[in-house]
């Protein structure tokens, strides 16, 4: 049988199919997804639910003219197959290709960058204003979930898009999950739509009644009273229309047909904005993820690993659970994150003290401090990249009133495969501003289950940045214990240079001096632990016996671990000894492995050797390496 998608180039294509050759282009997408993904990596389960909505929103609208915004942009994969992007889908999420989110500068067919969630409807909005300005006429279309659209961001837009009446369509995806299932009001009042029975039996009944009706003023007066009638009486979709949009559905979003009709009912109707809900399967047509969506949800790239190695995320976990049971003033939130952050173990024994807030970081800080105003401990546990969604409320309602929030910052550094919207490489420089917080990393995992225990009796706010994936393989101590705030570690002696190492770069800047000496330089490396408070008396002790220093740090150079170095050597009337500080430049950093952006970089030990020889310019070995030049990356 020949393939369809391989005849299906631009979105015009897919005008051209049958329903029955629409149904076969399905499969082969959803084959297509399951193949490349399960290789490279990336978001299957929810790409596999919004296929046939993919096909409808390109047979319906005209992209590029028309703008469809897909909220965070994981669940676009579809849509890249469907505009020109087939050949090159093999190098998605790979170090120079293709995006895992919706990128402008990839395609015309995608008009607004995401990867946080939450943003679609204020983009939209946007678009859909500028469009009015202009005078145009083109459509513009937000497809946002159930998960997405719980964020504070998204009901701030519908409030203002149902206040402006502007020309916009809302499509509201809804499969019951974002990463996790769904939480909050929100979420019951999307079940009764999505469970009742007697929505679908009210909806064909007045269908039926609307259709034996002549048509006229008496047709619209019953579906005007059917639509208030039944669904007001029986669901509570109706507070869509009370924010100011006409709203349709639910549709089966795996109905070709009915998600056609619905959307050119959008596409046609002008006098206000239009809320679109869409029921999908997470996971549809692979059995596998249909069955375990959470699971499916993001899948890694096919890469050798040491199983045996706990992760991070799985340390700090278990360190959490301990430390929950030990007292009960600990509690633990989490944005919509309790698998990525491994809080599964911790919410089984103590539901009660785990909180899953949805896609709300702000809320999850502010929600932290009242809880630590009333005596509680509350760890918030967050991805780096989304909790600079939160600095407002890290300034004003934490650190500001001085409350002892533990904030455990998983991902933080070079994240890998998700690209530039997901690298955490600015937490260090935004939370070094903030006063009355304390900022840790460890150099390993058992340093992490330490600075945990540490963080949850300072009595202040702490934050604690680690890194993505498996630990170093390192025992983890039994019994934990208190790390010195501000007080780093000698981890080697030296006399020639000190590089003073952070969190993730420890290890191979410990090799690093290693390949140094190799060249007859001695260099002490220190784990840096404490970015805020710096150890003011081990940097005045190191820069009165060794000549040379260096920073390393997996975070941008600019107001980072190695600016608040060098601004302290300035206020000691040091500011003359030979120094480099290491890290990322002032760029976004895009996608790739882990391994390949650290060699870019020069984060990995020959980088950090390399650099640190470029302050020995008599040395032999640092003139072999001037002309050898940069390292390329990993491919």
């Amino acid at each position: 049988m020949t393939r369809l998608l391989d005849q299906v180039d631009h979105p015009a294509d897919l005008k051209k199919l049958s329903k029955r050759e629409l149904k076969q282009l399905a499969s082969e997408l959803r084959q297509k997804l399951v193949d490349t993904i399960t290789v490279t990596g990336g978001h299957l389960a929810s790409n596999l639910g919004v296929v046939e909505l993919t096909i409808a929103l390109h047979r319906v609208f005209d992209s590029p003219r028309d703008k469809i915004i897909w909220d965070v942009g994981h669940q676009s994969y579809v849509h890249k197959l469907l505009t020109g992007r087939k050949k090159d889908f093999a190098s998605l999420r790979q170090y120079g290709g293709l995006s895992g989110f919706t990128n402008p500068e990839e395609s015309p067919h995608d008009p607004f960058g995401t990867g946080h969630a939450s943003t679609s409807i204020s983009a939209a909005l946007g678009m859909a204003i500028a469009r009015d300005l202009q005078g145009d006429d083109y459509n513009v279309a937000a497809v946002i979930g159930d998960g997405a659209i719980t964020g504070g961001m998204a009901l701030e837009a519908l409030n203002h898009a149902g206040h402006l009446g502007s020309r916009l369509i809302v499509i509201l995806n809804d499969n019951g999950m974002s990463i996790s299932p769904t939480v909050g009001s929100l979420a019951k009042i999307f079940n009764k739509v999505r469970f009742d029975p007697r929505y679908r039996w009210a909806k064909e009944e007045s269908r039926k009644i609307l259709q034996a009706l002549p048509l006229g003023d008496m047709v619209w007066e019953v579906g005007r009273r059917a639509r208030g009638g039944f669904k007001g009486l029986l669901l509570p979709t109706m507070m869509w229309e009370e924010l100011g949009f006409a709203y349709i559905g639910p549709i089966d979003g795996h109905d070709a047909t009915e998600l056609e009709n619905a959307l050119r009912q959008a596409r046609e109707y002008h006098q206000k904005p239009t809320f679109i809900h869409v029921l999908t399967t997470k996971g549809k047509g692979y059995r596998p993820a249909e069955n375990n969506a959470v699971y499916f949800h993001g899948v890694p790239a096919r890469r050798v690993s040491n199983q045996n190695i706990p992760t991070y995320s799985e340390v700090f976990a278990q360190t959490a659970l301990r430390l929950t049971r030990d007292d009960p003033r600990i509690v633990t939130i989490t944005p919509a994150m309790p698998e990525g952050n491994c809080l599964s173990i911790v919410a089984a024994e103590f539901p009660q003290r785990v909180f899953d807030v949805g896609i709300c970081e702000q809320h999850a800080v502010t929600f932290a401090a009242g809880l630590a105003a009333q005596g509680f401990i509350p760890i918030v546990a967050i991805y780096s990249t989304f909790l600079q969604r939160a600095f407002d409320q890290i300034v004003h309602d934490v650190c500001l009133q001085n409350l002892p929030v533990v904030f455990a910052i998983d991902r933080g550094g070079i994240v890998g495969d998700d690209g530039k919207t997901h690298q955490g490489t600015f937490d260090l420089s935004y939370l070094t501003l903030i006063p009355n917080l304390s900022i840790a990393a460890p150099r390993d995992e058992n340093e992490l289950q330490h600075l945990l225990y540490t963080a949850v009796n300072s009595g202040q706010a702490m934050a604690i940045r680690y890194p993505r994936g498996p630990g170093l393989g390192v025992p983890l101590d039994t019994i934990l214990h208190k790390i010195p705030v501000g007080k780093w570690e000698v981890m080697r002696e030296g006399r020639d240079v000190a590089i003073l190492a952070v969190g993730v770069t420890v290890a191979p800047a410990l090799e690093a001096a290693h390949e140094l000496a190799a060249s007859g330089i001695k260099a002490a490396v220190i784990n840096a632990r404490f970015v805020k408070p710096l150890d003011v008396e081990l940097i005045t002790s190191l820069v009165h016996r060794i000549p040379r220093l260096v920073t390393v740090e997996e975070n941008t150079l600019s107001g980072g671990f190695g600016s608040s170095v060098a601004r302290l050597l300035q206020d000691l009337g040091l500011g003359k000894i030979p120094a480099k500080i290491i890290g990322i430049p002032d760029e976004f950093v895009e996608q790739g492995s882990q391994a390949a952006l650290r060699a870019k970089y020069g984060l990995d030990a020959k980088g950090i050797a390399r650099q640190v020889l470029s302050l020995f310019p008599g040395n032999k070995a640092s003139e072999r390496s001037a002309r050898e030049g940069e390292i390329k990356p990993v491919r």
